[in-house]
């Protein structure tokens, strides 16, 4: 009863019938002079946003106008900013989200926007005792400032961490702790009808199967009938879902061991179908590099039945002169995060031969790919050290690991304008553009 009362407060207030709902956005938003302290090669600030830290990124562009929106990691809100002149960045309005739940991820097409909604666990700020939303959002946003709630499908177990949606009815989910299973699996929902349509796990993931380990992170990727699914310690997945109901398996690929942190083998998988490759990515998890390396590497995909790894991205080297040899030295966690991933959007920069990486302590690397055998680093940007921790993790623990004020690049998107959105855990928004080289 407790918590069907709380999330009955909390669905009042996003259909509407509250009226603070959307939060003014002179709270705790402020653009500021470029903070001082960074390091960049090839990369110019072109402004900085101080707010609340958002995580997961989307845009669009309507009548001319251009909106970013952000999930946030710390708290349970939404935000949309007016990225219209990236030096004079407005935001416009904060969504409030349901308590105790994440609500750090957004997918955008079609005039749809998409947020999953996840239990919050308690390293992250969490109350594991208390109420919590899961499953998805779906919102109408062609009013891009007044998105208009359409539909929350629920999944069960402890939500969605992770999704992908590429317009039409199915959402493609990885869904945490369902009944019956362990872990996360690869489900997909009609929106529409407000159905699950069809499922898929790694063998061993079933109550009563002999036990395997492997959890999708996710988002899946879908181009044409072909889902690219980053399974965690499983590696890259690639499914058949031509018929969605009975989802098939095309092929494996491992990479964990010797590659990848011990729970996130696999973290990403983006198919750049212009070329037949896939870039496929683990997640450094541990601080200081206290793990297996985690790699970031190019697949040939143009065989889906035989995907093949062509090389890894070489490891990024501190800048001159810094006070460490290595970036396993710096405090905090060292490897790739987030690329550039929503190739799907006609608003986001779709360039097959530069790729963009978030690598955490090592701020934000881009690479040239043209040469699939020979990745090569041309530009970074590294944050200065924040002045304040943002970040909500037990400051004891934090101190412990020397944590207290690290520098935590999280996520990346490039618009169609080359300006290229970059978040930080620990700091608000930055908004960069490539320059020289």
């Amino acid at each position: 009863m407790r918590r069907q009362s709380a999330i009955l407060r909390w669905s009042a207030i996003v259909l509407g019938i509250s009226s603070w709902w959307f939060l003014s956005s002179a709270q705790g938003f402020a653009q500021q002079g470029i903070p001082q302290g960074y390091v960049a090669k090839n990369i110019q600030p072109i402004s900085y946003v101080d707010m609340e830290p958002p995580f997961k990124l989307a845009i669009q562009e309507v009548g001319g106008r251009w909106y970013l929106y952000m999930g946030h990691l710390w708290d349970s809100t939404w935000s949309i900013m007016d990225v219209t002149d990236p030096r004079e960045p407005k935001v416009l309005k904060v969504i409030a989200g349901p308590p105790n739940t994440w609500t750090l991820q957004m997918e955008l097409e079609d005039g749809k926007m998409v947020t999953p909604l996840q239990r919050k666990t308690a390293i992250w700020g969490g109350d594991e005792s208390k109420p919590f939303e899961e499953g998805f959002l779906i919102w109408d946003v062609s009013d891009p400032v007044n998105p208009k709630r359409l539909n929350h499908f629920k999944t069960g177990g402890t939500g969605s961490h992770r999704l992908g949606y590429f317009g039409g009815p199915y959402v493609h989910l990885s869904s945490h702790d369902l009944e019956g299973f362990t872990g996360s699996v690869y489900q997909i929902v009609d929106w529409q009808k407000n159905a699950e349509v069809g499922r898929w796990w790694v063998p061993g993931q079933r109550r009563g199967e002999p036990p395997d380990t492997a959890s999708l992170h996710g988002p899946p990727y879908v181009v044409d009938n072909l889902a690219y699914i980053p399974y965690g310690q499983a590696g890259l997945v690639i499914l058949d879902i031509k018929d969605a109901t009975k989802p098939q398996l095309v092929s494996r690929l491992d990479f964990h061991p010797p590659f990848g942190s011990t729970s996130v083998g696999t973290h990403t998988a983006l198919p750049l179908k212009g070329r037949g490759l896939a870039i496929v990515s683990s997640e450094a998890i541990r601080f200081q590099c206290d793990e297996p390396l985690p790699f970031a590497g190019i697949v040939d995909i143009k065989d889906p039945k035989n995907p093949r790894l062509l090389s890894l991205l070489p490891v990024p080297v501190p800048p001159p002169d810094s006070p460490y040899r290595n970036f396993c030295e710096k405090p905090g966690r060292f490897g790739p995060h987030n690329t550039n991933h929503h190739q799907h959007s006609r608003f986001v920069d779709h360039n097959e031969n530069i790729l963009y990486f978030t690598y955490f302590n090592a701020g934000l690397r881009v690479f040239d790919i043209s040469d699939a055998r020979l990745p090569r680093e041309v530009a970074y940007f590294i944050e200065p050290t924040p002045g304040k921790l943002a970040n909500r993790r037990s400051p004891a623990n934090l101190a412990r690991l020397g944590c207290t004020s690290c520098t935590i690049a999280e996520d990346v998107l490039v618009d169609t304008r080359g300006y290229i959105y970059l978040t930080d855990s620990n700091q608000g928004l930055w908004i960069l553009r490539l320059s020289g080289g």
